[in-house]
């Protein structure tokens, strides 16, 4: 880890959108207020690994730039959006600047989250791991967002198994995870498998038929009947004790007592129990709210799985493996879509993969390359051997295309006094984001020219367009359906067009779309 160093930050523009880091001479996040933030993001893909078809995403951009990529075709689509932004301690890592004002951090955190509600499936959740730094106030943040109904709980992580004797008030050995649903009343969260040491609890001392079991007290903390006393078929009379409720009804007692499902004790006189069987166990168990490091790993545990990768650069602050695993084993399900945007050192999407679910990743700093990049391709190879592989039986297999934020659609021209497009979006990026402004799908990724929305088709070019352009594209896409024309220039004033042809020109479309 780097020193710490106080940040020195200087606003960027005038309206105090963008913020610079003076010492290390880079951008800090992007603000709402951002211009780029309203134009259509384009993904261009830098690279693919493993198998070419797989729909599984690794983006380096800026986060809010790249989820503004993902709506239109992911909008109410990750089933779990797990979440590892900085901490704004004031500190800062290696790979992160870690210390925003505390307003500006969750400025920031809110643009972001409010993408990530439109991403999130209705039947998903979010998990975010913070600090005590952030953790209250972020979960406010995330009550105005996604509905303080919608809060699911606060699970406390044990990050550390060591005292840190050298701190000034209290050893800090905790993080918090926030959930929340997007629709509470309809999310169902996956119970947490069996151990071996849970089923060792039961026993049969009386050779029951229906195989081992462990008992229950018949009573309850809360209810409502007062007056409850019930005689089992041995006489004895059995009352909640003074305090509490009776759990179950006379007649499911009366029913147990007949099925030999009370427990009495070895002498037949004790405490009247219910038996509970290890075969009624199958459904698995309910979490609890605290997560030990023996349970879910830790920093240390996290460290060495990324030192496997690149030992002589390793990643300040990753997540164990067991943590994600636990994460994504409640919250989903085979096939799924997973989402990380603040991949970090790539933790979610590697277990993701290994688990079988599609996943999307999104990191804005270099090590998207230096340590996401070779983690993913390992998994991919089969040449990861960790504990988390062995747990779910992964060899290899699956894939991941590496994508790149496309630049800017508009630039200033000083000469001019205007804004123009930016000629190196030419040549495919641009025709892609015109298709994705106007609302069609690419009907053939390969060529990337036609777009279809319904029962019509878009046709984008960026050369110069005639009416023997027109008269030539006509006859090969057919007259079904209504027809659009989006073109950068044209060679001539007036073009004759049936009624269901129309044509537009890009620099309208998008200027007029953005306001830029």
């Amino acid at each position: 880890m780097a020193k710490n160093k106080k940040l020195e930050l200087t606003w960027f523009n005038k309206d105090k959108s963008l913020f610079y880091d003076l010492e290390d001479k880079k951008y800090i996040w992007v603000d709402k207020k951002d211009p780029r933030v309203s134009e259509p993001r384009i993904l261009l893909e830098k690279a693919s690994y493993g198998d070419k078809n797989s729909e599984n995403m690794l983006i380096k951009g800026d986060n809010l730039l790249a989820l503004k990529a993902l709506e239109s075709d992911f909008r109410n689509t990750f089933k779990l959006i797990f979440l590892d932004p900085p901490y704004n301690t004031g500190s800062a890592f290696e790979q992160y600047n870690d210390g925003l004002e505390h307003s500006i951090w969750l400025g920031m955190m809110k643009t972001r989250l409010e993408s990530l509600y439109k991403l999130l499936s209705t039947s998903g959740s979010l998990w975010i791991t913070v600090d005590d730094n952030e953790s209250h106030y972020l979960k406010v943040l995330c009550d105005e967002i996604f509905g303080r109904k919608n809060f699911v709980a606060n699970i406390i992580w044990q990050k550390k198994y060591t005292r840190s004797n050298d701190a000034k008030w209290f050893s800090d050995n905790h993080d918090h995870i926030l959930i929340f649903a997007k629709n509470k009343d309809s999310w169902k969260l996956n119970k947490l498998p069996r151990t071996e040491e849970m089923d060792k609890r039961y026993k049969n001392p009386d050779n029951d038929p229906r195989g081992p079991w462990m008992t229950q007290p018949l009573h309850a903390k809360s209810g409502t009947d007062k007056s409850y006393s019930f005689t089992f078929e041995n006489n004895i009379v059995w009352k909640p004790p003074s305090g509490t409720f009776p759990r179950y009804s006379k007649n499911t007692l009366e029913e147990a007592d007949r099925d030999g499902r009370i427990w009495f004790g070895k002498t037949g006189s004790a405490v009247p129990r219910m038996k509970k069987y290890l075969a009624d166990m199958n459904k698995g168990v309910v979490p609890m709210t605290i997560w030990t490091y023996g349970e879910v790993g830790s920093n240390d545990d996290a460290k060495r799985e990324v030192k496997q990768v690149n030992p002589k650069d390793v990643f300040s602050t990753p997540k164990p493996e067991k943590l994600m695993h636990r994460i994504i084993q409640m919250a989903t399900a085979e096939n799924d879509w997973v989402l990380d945007s603040f991949a970090g050192s790539g933790t979610t999407g590697a277990v993701a993969h290994k688990m079988n679910r599609r996943w999307v990743m999104i990191e804005m700093e270099n090590h998207a390359e230096t340590h996401i990049v070779p983690r993913m391709k390992r998994i991919v190879d089969g040449k990861d051997k960790n504990k988390t592989s062995k747990l779910v039986k992964w060899s290899k297999g699956g894939g991941f295309s590496y994508l790149q934020l496309g630049d800017s659609l508009f630039v200033q021209d000083d000469d001019l006094k205007l804004t123009i497009l930016n000629q190196k979006m030419y040549n495919g990026p641009l025709i892609r984001a015109v298709l994705k402004v106007e609302g069609f799908k690419l009907k053939n990724p390969d060529n990337g020219i036609h777009g279809i929305a319904g029962k019509t088709i878009a046709h984008v070019t960026e050369q110069y367009i005639s009416q023997q352009y027109i008269d030539v594209l006509i006859d090969e896409i057919g007259s079904a359906g209504d027809f659009i024309i989006v073109y950068a220039k044209t060679i001539s004033s007036s073009l004759e067009l049936p009624d269901n042809v129309e044509v537009r020109r890009i620099p309208d479309v998008l200027l007029r779309r953005f306001k830029v």
